[in-house]
């Protein structure tokens, strides 16, 4: 068995497509704006994006646009500096944190919401 990639299940498929590709710079690989499906590539690892309506029809599941929701996953992404991360990016997103040490944890971080409110982390090792 081999995991070949993380899909995200999501209400707002436009706006997810838009800011993957647009805001955080990812690769397209299949898909377009309108394709309700689409991969991109980020330093060797896949992120598929799906409309979570036509997912849970497939299950066969009436379909009902969630409102808020726990958060049951976060996608992690390493990266060089976190503070340039986040003065490059403070504009195009909005920030739940502001960078800050976890020292326990030998990190630095910052999280924000994609447009469809899944949870992401910026992070960058200190010792």
């Amino acid at each position: 068995m081999e995991l070949t990639h993380v899909r995200l299940l999501v209400d707002d498929y436009q706006a997810c497509f838009y800011f993957y590709r647009d805001t955080l710079g990812f690769e397209v690989t299949w898909g377009d704006e309108n394709s309700n499906y689409a991969d991109f590539k980020f330093r060797g690892v896949t992120l598929g994006v799906f409309e979570r309506r036509q997912m849970v029809e497939a299950l066969g599941i009436v379909y009902v646009k969630n409102g808020s929701r726990e958060d049951r996953a976060a996608l992690i992404f390493k990266v060089d500096d976190v503070e340039k991360m986040y003065q490059e990016w403070k504009d195009k997103v909005t920030f739940i944190t502001e960078p800050v040490e976890q020292k326990d944890w030998g990190i630095k971080v910052a999280h924000f919401r994609d447009p469809d409110g899944n949870l992401l982390e910026i992070y960058e090792q200190i010792m």
